[in-house]
């Protein structure tokens, strides 16, 4: 369902394979992303994934790649992937492979998901304390595992 104010990111392929990003189904959050290129990558290696598009995400509005499910499953992890209004290169998907053997992404196959965004510039206050909540200074770990 697409709502008429809804936000309009213009889509340039910079190669013919290329697939414009879209929802797989009504209400989802993340649109696909796709590889432009068959590629393997290797265990505990860092690699770039060509997706054949750029976007002009407008002001006011930022870009994230994050990890699709199935893929993740399988030991493919996403880094980074914060695209600002301004970049307009193509979009690579960065990732590393977590499992012990070589993963394989073939040519138009999803990759990873983009979410859109508001952004939103909080301001930053110095103060000398900050408020005491339940779980206070505590980290990693210090809910439990139960």
């Amino acid at each position: 369902m697409k709502n008429s104010d809804s936000v309009k990111v213009a889509v340039k392929k910079m190669h013919e394979n290329a697939r414009i990003p879209g929802y797989a189904h009504e209400g989802d959050a993340a649109m696909d992303l796709y590889s432009v290129e068959t590629t393997t990558i290797q265990p505990a290696t860092v690699n770039k994934i060509k997706t054949g598009i750029a976007v002009a995400i407008p002001l006011g509005y930022w870009g994230l790649i994050k990890d699709k499910s199935g893929r993740a499953a399988s030991g493919l992890h996403c880094l980074g992937g914060v695209i600002d209004a301004g970049y307009r290169g193509e979009l690579m998907v960065v990732v590393t492979n977590h499992h012990s053997s070589p993963l394989t992404i073939a040519a138009g196959e999803k990759v990873a998901q983009l979410v859109i965004q508001k952004v939103e510039h909080p301001e930053m206050v110095e103060v000398e304390e900050l408020d005491t909540t339940a779980r206070s200074t505590g980290g990693f770990g210090s809910t439990g595992l139960k």
